[in-house]
């Protein structure tokens, strides 16, 4: 008798333990998942005609719009945390500015807007958001600059209300034809003199097929890197790329132009058939680490193209390999978003007693025995001179899974860029420059040793190793966000 009592209890043991197996497992199945989520919009920044372009030396008014600029934004959200991005068509734009468009967000979204980056592509033939000067801070916005981070907090809003569950891929290609570093050593010390009544080692735009041509004085980045985003049913929301390349120019004077950056963003609409869906599809490209590379082949001749022509070049070239790339994309339902930020404090520049006395006695000499922007580097001298010791710096690196974005806001030397694809320990890496701020450009010290425009003061405005240190504060912020960082 005992023994059936035994077999009984087993046996309804045995029943109770599978049933509560097999519930545990519906509950399982009917937990909630993961879910990727992405939203995206475009705001219109065009100018009004009469607004200054800065692309040149000196600045002219716009006086005809051949394409329309704008601030492009991409929202990701990995259900606990949103990024952004936010690209601007625009030569540069202050710190303030952004700060400006975050304050609005804040206030009308639930957004963390720390998590938010915004930057300029550089194209030199819109009209400025700058102010008077790169270090200083703008103390009132102008009406252009309010305009900016009205619509860049409108275009966030509205990427917020086109979220929608999606998923996500990145990936690379190569496009080295359209780069050549500007910076060239050359034995003409001619070329070499700068406004300060020196002589440099390098110069910046040697004359083209010159016989006193030696080497570029730095390398290039030919890799094009670039995030794509689309619906759970495969339509495309938005693709964003990054390619280390200088604007292109070309454009007809007092014309206002995204430049390559925006032809980017309707070829590659096209080529992913998105160009006319509901809701809007996205393209953008962000400008990499090209503070001192162009497209110009300064040991060979380079055909004449007519205005515009350049940057459809190139703009097709960069499409071309990001679909090439694009078909074999790894596509993920879901990925660990997260960004990190810190402020850095950089020392001001200032002219030593030797530069001052030189500009001094620069008004005393005839117009003719001047260097050609000794005038132009006189008032910038002055005005860094006048202004403060030093600048507070924002620095910001997002991830998506495996792939880190570094945010600098400076022109960023390409072999900068270099050093922390090279460095960086997230598996993949891209740096956007011209991020959440326009502080001039940034050479690496050895730069620095030879000298020319990009080096200049009062074209860069930090202290010399301002470089390194910020290659060691973004990389700590990448081992912060794998939770690799020194307790």
């Amino acid at each position: 008798m005992r023994s059936r009592i035994t077999i009984f209890s087993t046996l309804l043991f045995t029943v109770i333990f599978l049933s509560s197996l097999q519930a545990q497992e519906r509950t399982q199945d009917k937990a909630p998942t993961k879910v990727l989520r992405a939203g995206a919009a475009a705001s219109n920044i065009t100018p009004p005609l009469g607004e200054l372009i800065v692309g040149g030396w000196k600045p002219i008014p716009a006086t005809h719009i051949h394409d329309e600029l704008h601030a492009r934004c991409l929202l990701l959200n990995d259900g606990e945390t949103t990024i952004g991005f936010v690209i601007c068509d625009n030569v540069g734009i202050p710190r303030e500015v952004f700060d400006a468009a975050r304050q609005l967000i804040d206030a009308e979204t639930d957004l963390d807007v720390n998590k938010l980056l915004m930057a300029s592509t550089h194209t030199h033939s819109a009209t400025t958001a700058r102010g008077n000067s790169k270090v200083t801070a703008v103390e009132e916005l102008t009406a252009y600059q309010t305009f900016i981070a009205r619509r860049i907090a409108d275009g966030v809003r509205r990427a917020l209300n086109e979220m929608q569950p999606a998923r996500i891929a990145w990936g690379s290609a190569s496009e080295p034809s359209e780069l050549n570093n500007r910076r060239w050593f050359v034995t003409d010390p001619k070329m070499l003199s700068n406004p300060f009544g020196g002589v440099d080692q390098v110069r910046m735009n040697p004359p083209r097929s010159n016989k006193a041509l030696l080497r570029p004085a730095g390398p290039i980045d030919p890799e094009v890197s670039f995030i794509s985003v689309q619906s759970t049913e495969g339509q495309p929301i938005a693709l964003l790329g990054n390619y280390s390349l200088h604007y292109v120019g070309g454009v007809n004077s007092g014309e206002v132009s995204a430049d390559y950056f925006g032809y980017f963003a309707k070829m590659i609409a096209e080529r992913l058939g998105a160009d006319k869906q509901q809701p809007p599809f996205v393209g953008m490209l962000t400008n990499g680490t090209s503070g001192d590379v162009n497209n110009i082949n300064f040991t060979g001749k380079s055909p004449r193209v007519a205005k515009y022509q350049k940057m459809q070049i190139v703009a097709e070239k960069v499409t071309n390999r990001v679909m090439e790339a694009h078909a074999t994309l790894e596509w993920h339902d879901w990925v660990k978003l997260d960004s990190a930020t810190t402020e850095i404090v950089l020392k001001v520049r200032k002219p030593t007693e030797a530069m001052k006395q030189h500009f001094i006695e620069l008004a005393k000499r005839p117009k003719e025995e001047q260097h050609r922007r000794e005038e132009i580097y006189a008032k910038r001298v002055k005005i860094i001179e006048d202004g403060p010791d030093e600048v507070t710096i924002p620095l910001q690196v997002l991830q998506i899974g495996s792939l880190a974005i570094h945010a600098m806001p400076f022109e960023v030397f390409t072999e900068i860029g270099l050093e922390l694809k090279d460095r960086t320990p997230f598996e993949e890496a891209f740096t956007i420059e011209l991020a959440n701020g326009s502080y001039g450009y940034l050479p690496t010290p050895e730069q620095h040793k030879f000298g020319g425009y990009e080096t200049w003061l009062g074209t860069n405005y930090v202290q010399l190793n301002a470089s390194d240190l910020m290659i060691e504060r973004l990389l700590y912020l990448s081992q912060k966000l794998l939770g690799e960082e020194e307790k």
